[in-house]
């Protein structure tokens, strides 16, 4: 009997990917998507929006052609139904316009297709093989997959740039700011660390 892979769990468990938290690792991936302009604007949107992919995945070029920095497009969840925005930063704005130049794409071609042949998206099997192998890649240990880079964007916006659980609860369209917490893996350690803080 060949030994299990770690990152797939026994039959009826489950499993949790983590999010990518240190700022040069998620450097040194886009770097090697450099010359893969179409993964490295799912990777670049997926960490600065904190979409699910799945909703991604569903995109068309038209929806984004023409998008100037600043500017947002209106997604509906898959999942919850919800409404909610996708914006184009500085940082998705160069990787769209890169994606873009790199061939000639209808509007009605998913952004994210995939290389089989007919114009279907990507898969989420398919992402979550793609950011095993980049995270393999830039060296980190630990399980990542898919669902990684929609954590990444919430803790990088938490431990990078200060924003708090409210308002992520309110991105990530959570019921309340204690399960974006567990969501995004407040360890005990974490907790403990605020008691060395003196008054």
């Amino acid at each position: 009997m060949s030994p299990r892979n770690d990152n797939h769990p026994p039959k009826g468990s489950s499993i949790t990917v983590e999010p990518i938290r240190s700022l040069k690792a998620i450097s040194a991936i886009k770097a090697m998507l450099h010359d893969k302009p179409r993964d490295l604007l799912l990777f670049v949107m997926a960490t600065n929006n904190g979409i699910r992919c799945g909703d991604l995945l569903r995109l068309k070029v038209g929806d984004l052609r023409g998008k100037s920095v600043d500017d947002t497009i209106a997604v509906k969840e898959s999942k919850t139904g919800k409404a909610n925005v996708l914006a184009v930063n500085d940082s998705v704005h160069s990787a769209l316009t890169r994606f873009l130049a790199s061939g000639s794409f209808c509007d009605d071609a998913y952004l994210f297709r995939s290389q089989k042949g007919d114009n279907k998206p990507l898969t989420i099997q398919s992402v979550n093989r793609m950011v095993k192998a980049w995270c393999r890649e830039a060296g980190l240990d630990g399980n990542y997959g898919a669902h990684s880079l929609r954590k990444t964007f919430g803790y990088v916006q938490r431990v990078h740039f200060g924003v708090g659980f409210e308002v992520l609860c309110k991105r990530f369209n959570h019921a309340s700011p204690a399960v974006t917490m567990r969501y995004l893996g407040i360890s005990d350690t974490e907790v403990v660390s605020i008691l060395k803080n003196s008054i």
